[in-house]
């Protein structure tokens, strides 16, 4: 439900904020004074289209605000989880801001969105009707969905079934029509995956064989200067009167002097290191010499083991693990072929299969739709009938479709005959207002628990009724504020004595500006402007005694 609701600089209003309750809220006041510019705030709010024209003389943005409560379960919620925008789970705060330069910021509990985001969320929040803007139940289009809705859970997991057989089977077309329109292109490809999959696996490599082999490489190229290095080394550390000969002599030495000083100590154990690690150093060499062969045959090994993977490199990849890779999409590619290669025929019977799965579904879902309709005829005709159209003759029209779709194959729209004798059109195409009002009430009376839209809004839909017809609009607009809050615009005193709360839009000069304000009603003063509403602006005690009889038939129909 709308909470809070503030304007600044938007068309006559300078500056107000209004806080609505739940439940049935009504805005009274004469012709001019800015009840519908208050709605049509709510309307940009809500993601209507809006102009610079909006923007009040002299002033240079328009600011709107409004605060919403969103249940927990709400389709509100999961559309701001999609768009990831933070929310409470209790409040939400839209936000636009619209310059005179036509510039628009919109914005999202803070958060910045474009007007098509806000307009999605706005639509599961407020729901306008005024007397030639009845939204969904105005549009063909959305039939169907109203009618799904009413139908209820049933039909909902039904249909839930459908459209996964639906979307295997649009699948399963996709990939005939691709396989028939490319079955060359297919079979290229098929072979190309192959090919690549068994060369890279046929290479057999390994993560860090590279790096290894340029080693290996390194050293069979410089074998020669290995093995002279090597024989040089060892030489100088075991021959008679060698280097280490002379670093033993030097150690014994400097032990025999050790315990004299400390000095003369560290000396002798640095000696001593340097005289063991050159042994080891003498053992390591002699090793490598005899561990120490040419085989000019691994040399040609590893250079064509390496030209083979700079092969692969050039073809796949800048690097082994990036060939590896490849190889593994490439793999995880012909597998997906291989499973879809079936032949022609298997492919066709398949997807016959899939369509009369689909058909069939679509088909349960038909008749699940065609009962559901018979029903809210009966529910619609009630309604008309508490509306005094109890001649007027409401139905479902069903068109099936040739090809299959998202919903199934049916097309449904509203069709009405408002008096016998007449042709019955589609709602769309009802001329009279006063007709339209009513059998848009009967409908969203129905159809207003199945919405779940928080605040429905009507902009003088009452207009071209009076006597027993405005009491029975006036009893259904509370009806619908059970489930919803209704905040509505009207001009008739038994629409405003039966809401639950009423504010009085008035409109004054001061310095040459004109400016509208909100002031909430109760007691007398609502009795006061329950008997304007009555006489005009001539206020007599029978008026007023009028409108306290109103208020009190108004109470007694609430208590029904």
């Amino acid at each position: 439900m709308l909470q809070e609701l503030f304007i600044k600089d938007f068309a006559i209003i300078e500056q107000l904020s209004i806080s609505f309750e739940k439940g049935m809220s009504v805005l009274t006041g004469e012709t001019g004074a800015g009840k519908s510019i208050i709605i049509d705030a709510v309307g940009l709010l809500a993601g209507g289209r809006g102009s610079s024209s909006f923007v009040r003389a002299g002033a240079h943005k328009a600011v709107l605000q409004g605060q919403f409560i969103v249940a927990k379960d709400s389709a509100t919620l999961v559309m701001l989880d999609d768009y990831g925008i933070e929310h409470d789970e209790q409040t939400l705060l839209l936000q636009r801001e619209i310059s005179s330069n036509g510039r628009n910021v919109c914005r999202v509990n803070g958060q910045l969105v474009n007007t098509t985001v806000l307009k999605k969320i706005g639509e599961t929040l407020v729901d306008i009707h005024g007397q030639n803007e009845h939204q969904s139940l105005m549009h063909a289009e959305q039939h169907l969905r109203l009618l799904d809705e009413y139908t209820g859970a049933k039909l909902a997991v039904v249909k839930e079934r459908y459209i996964q057989a639906y979307q295997q089977y649009q699948q399963l077309a996709r990939t005939l029509q691709e396989r028939l329109a490319n079955e060359q292109e297919w079979a290229q490809r098929l072979d190309m995956l192959r090919f690549q999959v068994h060369e890279i696996n046929d290479a057999q490599l390994q993560a860090n064989e590279e790096d290894e082999l340029l080693s290996e490489r390194e050293r069979l190229d410089n074998f020669q200067k290995i093995s002279d290095a090597l024989h040089q080394s060892y030489a100088a550390l075991s021959a008679d009167n060698s280097s280490l000969d002379q670093i033993g002599v030097a150690m014994n030495a400097m032990n025999s002097i050790a315990n004299l000083d400390a000095s003369y100590q560290n000396i002798a154990d640095t000696i001593q290191s340097a005289y063991y690690a050159l042994q080891d150093a003498g053992s390591d060499i002699s090793n490598q010499l005899d561990m120490l062969a040419f085989d000019e045959s691994r040399l040609d090994v590893v250079e064509k083991r390496l030209e083979l993977i700079n092969q692969l490199k050039r073809k796949y990849g800048n690097s082994v693990a990036a060939v590896l890779a490849y190889g593994a999409k490439a793999q995880a590619e012909l597998n997906t072929m291989e499973q879809n290669n079936t032949n022609r025929d298997e492919l066709t019977q398949h997807l016959h299969t899939a369509q009369h799965h689909a058909q069939q579904l679509a088909q349960e879902l038909s008749t699940m739709r065609h009962q559901a309709a018979h029903a809210l005829q009966k529910a619609v005709h009630q309604q008309l009938a508490a509306l005094y159209m109890d001649k007027a003759v409401f139905e479902v029209r069903f068109n099936k479709s040739e090809q299959l779709c998202s919903n199934g194959f049916d097309q449904v729209e509203f069709y009405i005959q408002t008096n016998p004798g007449e042709k019955m059109l589609p709602l769309t195409k009802i001329a009279s207002g006063g007709e339209l009002s009513r059998l848009m009430l009967a409908l969203k009376t129905i159809f207003s628990q199945a919405d779940g839209v928080t605040s429905i809004i009507f902009d003088e839909v009452d207009t071209g009724v009076s006597g027993r017809v405005a009491q029975a609009i006036a009893d259904k607009m509370h009806s619908i504020a059970q489930h919803s809050q209704v905040l509505c615009i009207t001009h008739l005193p038994q629409v405003a004595a039966i809401s639950d709360h009423q504010f009085l839009i008035t409109k004054h000069v001061a310095h040459g500006r004109t400016t509208t304000t909100v002031t909430p009603v109760t007691g007398q003063a609502r009795i006061h402007a329950l008997a304007q509403m009555l006489s005009g602006t001539t206020v007599t005690q029978l008026t007023l005694e009028h409108a306290q009889e109103l208020l009190k038939l108004a109470h007694h129909e609430k208590d029904f």
